[in-house]
């Protein structure tokens, strides 16, 4: 099963991800955490990609490519059978020609580009609140998913702290670069008849029982 995960920062891409790749046994490929961990490790790649996310760009698609294709040879993308969950990847049309091309080599295609469509007004609040833990990276809100003790992360008592990319005049840049560069995709996935919208309004179990639907038809073909 291969599939590509598309909505705007804050449309709940990652706890979807989590859940779709735990129920159906294929690795969850993620830009954002490939560029955090060339950025902790201070990667030349990394150094590029933190000057671009940190004013809420997106990370030019040349390097962005050569990563992705590079992760698809790992051994656990081979042992589910070529298959993969892609989220942050692509994020631009061009992007998505390209891994046309790199399923093209293996001969076979995408299943389906889920979109989570949520209103911009509800994605500012949802991503301008959210507080990491930098040691154990769990993720809370400050009005969704608090901690027990305000700013303290409830695993392991570390200070908590927003991302740069996460506060608002970003979250409000990140969210003009999604609509000019990536919205144009759902058009691209629309005429190859692979595109499913789902509500990403809904409480975060809804949306996996709407996804799901979807997901174990295909399996069962």
């Amino acid at each position: 099963m291969r599939i590509v995960l598309l909505g705007p920062p804050g449309a709940g891409k990652g706890t979807q991800a989590k859940r779709i790749c735990e129920t159906y046994k294929i690795p969850h490929i993620s830009t954002g955490d490939l560029f955090r961990e060339n950025m902790s490790k201070d990667t030349p790649l990394g150094q590029k990609a933190k000057e671009y996310m940190a004013q809420g760009l997106l990370v030019p698609d040349d390097l962005v490519i050569d990563m992705v294709e590079d992760r698809l040879t790992h051994d656990d993308v081979l042992a589910a059978g070529y298959g993969y969950l892609l989220d942050g990847f692509p994020r631009t049309v061009d992007q998505a020609q390209a891994l046309c091309r790199i399923n093209a080599k293996r001969d076979c295609e995408l299943d389906f580009a889920i979109n989570l469509e949520v209103p911009f007004d509800i994605l500012i609040e949802r991503v301008s609140g959210r507080r990491i833990c930098p040691t154990c990276h769990a993720t809370y809100h400050i009005k969704y998913s608090k901690p027990k003790v305000e700013g303290v992360c409830d695993l392991d008592g570390t200070p908590l702290y927003q991302r740069d990319d996460d506060k608002v005049e970003t979250v409000k840049k990140r969210i003009q670069v999604y609509q000019d560069q990536t919205e144009p995709l759902i058009e691209f996935y629309q005429d190859k008849q692979k595109i499913i919208n789902i509500n990403g309004l809904q409480h975060m179990d809804d949306v996996f029982v709407n996804i799901e639907e979807i997901l174990s038809g295909v399996k069962k073909r």
